[in-house]
């Protein structure tokens, strides 16, 4: 297996405006002379009846506009997968931090000071603030889902060793730069038009429109970038969009709405907490026979995404691994927190985290190195179908788990661990150090068959400069960048002449969120797409302009209408996106244009496109892409035939890699520090390799806060405490590896995809487990009793608490004495 070269990449098309402070947000738009504030009034409690709302008084307050409630709404219910979740709550609030007023005002001051005005009656009901409380209540959202495969009875029976378990993983919050944000200007025909922070116009659109009692095409929704979303803002963007529009319909003003960030953590949901019981047997070599598993998520008090994250950690159980006989249950919880929702990786995280805790566990009930463990379960040619039927396609698993192995000098390492570790036990050393690898195999595509389209418009001028508009949007991912160079190749012209434009739904519409790691692949399918269309005319153009004089081209003798028009009706069939399209044997390179068999002859690009206008060809094109071969029974939990010869997946391909990570753990203060990182991943052929790298880092380390320090705290009546940075722990530079490596394998194989590459946003997020792995490595070098367990995010106290018989009390008096 070959390591790809470090290319040079293209930079990110907002790093200059990033670092010099240009970059223009939702709250940087220069403000109007009419322009209102909006803020917003929401419940101090989880679960209540609303006796009585009275703002009377506030009305009255300087500078107040307005003060609006349910029933100003025209339909108050919303929802992302289930029409289950007000807008504005009424009769009842359902979590801390649910809205019920929205208020209008010249100012943030005069807001606060009517918020002190108004008068809420609640009467307190019972909450349920915890998981096993929803089950013990029959609390649920939606029935059960399922995904078996084989006969897990008779596996488990025909193993010779049994484990079973229970893991607990909590939440985690976004923590994006920029807050929750909305910009609405009422239009003089009606029409709203809405700047906002988000991944899913679309949804915006459609919100807004229902709620106001408007259409769609009353709504226009605008996106140029986002201050990060990491899903935060792929649905529970909409209603803070909703709110300022509602302002902006009723007061024809423009509404602004910014959260600052306690108010964004305590009214928005965070990663779904799960709590995973399992069963498993194998025999005593170590190869996995069959798993039982039942998954439980905390969704919430409303439904918004919690369905589809678990049905995407159901799906995810099995990670890098064949398991013959598997059966995995999932169901959602209804509780009393703010509604749950998506984050980087979905539900893949929670059930990799489970099977890789299940690796650590029979490595350790065995007396082995759970690396050995991985590698013999690892799919591999005969043994690639996943317990939900599909095949995995160009499986690079066995060769990455083996080369991540040697990068990472893991057996070496392994030896020099253990014996530090027996040193430091036998002399009362301060630190004890762990070691773990872990692999990802993530699915790429939506498991929502629709979700997986996308439009794009190329408007291509006649000085030849490039106008792109997808509906990807922008979080500082580098999707634009993507598109642009994807762009760029296809037309043969630098990136300098090509712009993709803000996200507008009245350029792109009926688009899906930018998630599931599929910005890219979507989009920018869509954008090579139309961009062939107009590839074709212009060969077509080319052709005919080489058998005519250039004293008789249009732009020597369109102005006199000497000359007749050339005719292009050039409309080509979809090609394949795997390399850019050539028509005619015609080449589009360096910003020219020309035939190789008659090299002399060349037009630049620019030169090309203002004879196209001249000859009224069309330098505009729209096109659809939809991902192919996709076919998921969600009733079965089956991926389903196409036809009579080919099955369908689930997903359209698969992004692998693995990471090794080493860990110090103090034995006095359980801190943890990363020492090093070896990662390996295949993604195909890249578009950027600078920008892949970037993501493989960065979502590394968000999954290493959560898997570490993020720890969410709420009170006994369901309020978030940590909600801001001095009590919520996101990772620093000093928490990053200190020793951190990243390679990409060359792979030419992965003929599925756009380019040949493959998604890199989620998965390196999924590799962070080998940190957690790496501290359950290190804590059980002190056992020979039982395996441990630790709660995900594995904290300071956690660590101590698991390292100390007696649990943290006693830890703490060791401490004090």
């Amino acid at each position: 297996m070959s390591v790809i070269p470090v290319p040079k990449s293209l930079p990110h098309d907002s790093a200059w405006t990033h670092v010099t402070g240009k970059s223009e947000f939702i709250d940087d738009r220069p403000r109007l002379r009419n322009e209102l504030v909006v803020g917003l009034v929401y419940s101090d409690r989880a679960h209540a009846k609303l006796k009585k709302i009275d703002f009377s008084q506030a009305l009255r307050c300087e500078g107040i506009e307005g003060v609006f409630s349910a029933s100003d709404f025209s339909h108050n219910i919303w929802g992302t997968i289930f029409q289950d979740q007000p807008l504005l709550a009424d009769q009842r609030v359902h979590y801390v931090g649910e809205v019920i007023l929205v208020i209008a005002a010249q100012t943030q001051t005069q807001i606060d000071a009517a918020k002190r005005k108004i008068k809420i009656e609640y009467e307190d009901l019972s909450p349920i603030l915890s998981i096993q409380q929803a089950i013990r209540e029959q609390s649920f959202i939606a029935p059960e889902r399922k995904i078996e495969r084989g006969d897990v009875d008779f596996g488990m029976a025909a193993s010779d060793r049994k484990l079973e378990g229970h893991l607990v993983i909590q939440g985690a919050e976004h923590f994006y730069l920029e807050s929750q944000a909305a910009v609405v200007y009422p239009c003089d025909n009606g029409s709203l038009e809405i700047h906002c922070s988000v991944q899913h116009p679309t949804e915006v659109q459609h919100v807004v429109s229902h709620g106001l009692g408007l259409t769609s095409k009353d709504v226009v929704v605008i996106v140029k970038r986002m201050g990060g979303g990491f899903g935060g803002k792929e649905s529970q963007g909409a209603p803070i969009a909703a709110y300022a529009a509602l302002v902006a319909h009723k007061l024809g003003r423009p509404a602004r709405l910014i959260l600052n960030k306690d108010d964004d953590m305590i009214m928005t949901g965070k990663r779904n907490p799960f709590e995973i019981d399992y069963k498993v047997g194998f025999n005593r070599d170590g190869q996995i026979i069959a798993l039982d598993a039942q998954l439980f998520s905390d969704g919430g008090a409303y439904a918004d995404l919690s369905t589809s994250i678990m049905e995407r950690a159901m799906l995810h159980c099995d990670n890098a691994y064949y398991i013959p006989h598997m059966r995995v249950r999932g169901r959602v919880c209804k509780t009393h927190f703010h509604p749950h929702t998506a984050f980087r990786g979905f539900g893949g995280p929670k059930g990799v985290l489970m099977i890789e805790r299940i690796m650590e566990e029979i490595a350790f009930h065995l007396g082995v190195d759970a690396l050995q463990v991985r590698k013999m379960n690892c799919y591999r040619e005969g043994f690639d179908i996943t317990h939900y039927g599909q095949k995995v396609e160009n499986n690079r698993l066995p060769e990455l788990l083996h080369e991540c192995d040697e990068k990472a000098d893991y057996f070496l390492r392994r030896r020099e661990i253990e014996e530090f570790n027996k040193t430091s036990l036998r002399t009362g050393g301060q630190t004890l150090r762990g070691l773990s690898l872990t692999a990802v195999k993530f699915g790429i595509s939506f498991t929502t068959r629709f979700l997986n389209q996308g439009n794009a418009l190329i408007n291509v001028y006649r000085d030849g400069s490039v106008q792109v508009s997808t509906g990807a949007t922008e979080m500082g991912q580098g999707v634009y960048a993507r598109i642009a160079q994807l762009v760029s190749e296809e037309l043969g012209v630098d990136t300098k002449w090509i712009q993709v434009m803000p996200t507008s739904t009245e350029k792109n519409a009926n688009t899906s969120p930018t998630a599931a790691s599929s910005g890219t692949d979507i989009n920018g399918a869509a954008a090579s797409l139309a961009c062939q269309q107009i590839k074709a005319r212009l060969s077509e153009l080319f052709i005919q302009l080489q058998k005519r004089p250039l004293e008789r081209w249009a732009s020597k003798t369109a102005g006199l209408g000497t000359e007749p028009e050339i005719n292009v009706e050039t409309h080509v069939p979809m090609q394949d996106i795997f390399q850019p399209a050539e028509f005619f044997s015609i080449h589009f390179e360096n910003g020219e244009v020309f035939d190789p068999k008659n090299p002399t002859f060349r037009i630049s690009f620019k030169d090309l496109c203002n004879e196209a206008y001249l000859n009224r060809i069309s330098l505009c094109e729209y096109a659809h892409y939809k991902i192919p071969n996709l076919s998921f029974n969600k009733i079965t939990g089956q991926v389903a035939p196409l036809n009579d010869e080919k099955m369908g997946g689930a997903f359209l391909y698969f992004t692998q890699g693995a990471a090794a990570s080493e860990v110090s753990i103090n034995r006095d203060t359980g801190e943890v520090k990363v020492l090093r990182t070896d990662i390996l991943m295949d993604l195909g052929r890249p578009v950027n390799y600078a920008l892949d790298v970037g993501q493989i880092s960065g979502a590394f380390v968000q999954g290493m806060g959560w898997m570490t320090t993020e720890n969410l705290f709420y009170s006994s009546t369901g309020k978030l405490l940590s909600h801001s940075p001095s009590t919520y722990k996101i990772p620093s530079v000093h928490d990053t590896p200190r020793d951190f490596r990243i390679h990409l394998i060359e792979n030419n194989g992965n003929y599925s995809n756009l380019r040949g590459t493959k998604a890199v946003g989620e998965p390196p997020l999924l590799l962070s487990v080998s940190v957690w792995t790496a501290i359950l490595d290190a804590i059980r070098s002190t056992r020979t009793d039982a395996f441990p367990d630790l709660v995900v995010p594995a904290t300071a106290e956690r660590v101590l608490e698991a390292l100390t018989p007696g649990g943290l009390d006693v830890a703490l008096k060791q401490l004090m004495n």
